[in-house]
Formats: structure tokens, C-alpha cells, sequence
């Protein structure tokens, strides 16, 4: 009753490009680099420095950003409560205007 069907792969039809041929090419023994005579040491000392200036305007940086972030998520948040709260306040009136329309009768 729920057999699979297992589809066949169709003979390609249209054009068919002939293969590439590689031709192989000639491996050169490569020569060996001179070593330097002169070594850099490595220095251990960070490429980026921070002086009290810089560290001062990367924590004031920060404090925007994150007070920014705070103001829009509370406005957010204030803006779905405000929504919500009107939003209970039109279901409370719509049901009692329906219930007193429905004792008049």
C-alpha cells in the first residue's frame, strides 16, 4: 500500500563536453631559504595601551551605552504596560455596556 518509489537516474541529454587532459608538468627541486641571521625578540608587552585618558573614555563609552539600552528598554516596557492596561480598561467597559444592554431586554 505505502511502497516508496525509488525514481531512476535519467542517461544525460544535450551536449556532453569532451574530458580535459592534464598534461603533466615538470616538478623543480625548490632551494632552500638563507636563515636570517638576525632574530627580533618578541616583546611582551601588549601592542595596544591603555593610558588613564583612554580608560576613562572607554568607561564613559560604556555608561552611555548602557544607560541608552536601559532608557529604550523601560520605554518598551512601559509602552507594552500603558497598551496592556488600556487595552483591560476598553474590555472592562465593552462588558459592562453588553451586560446592561442585555438587562434592558
Amino acid at each position: 500500500m505505502l511502497r516508496p518509489k525509488i525514481p531512476t537516474n535519467p542517461t544525460p541529454t544535450g551536449r556532453i563536453t569532451p574530458p580535459i587532459v592534464v598534461e603533466p608538468t615538470a616538478i623543480l627541486p625548490a632551494t632552500p631559504a638563507q636563515p636570517l641571521t638576525t632574530l627580533t625578540p618578541a616583546t611582551s608587552r601588549p601592542t595596544i595601551q591603555l593610558t588613564p585618558g583612554t580608560a576613562l573614555v572607554l568607561v564613559g563609552a560604556g555608561t552611555a551605552v548602557v544607560l541608552v539600552v536601559g532608557a529604550v528598554l523601560v520605554s518598551m516596557l512601559l509602552a507594552v504596560a500603558i497598551t496592556g492596561a488600556s487595552v483591560a480598561v476598553c474590555a472592562i467597559v465593552l462588558r459592562s455596556l453588553l451586560a446592561s444592554d442585555a438587562k434592558r431586554r
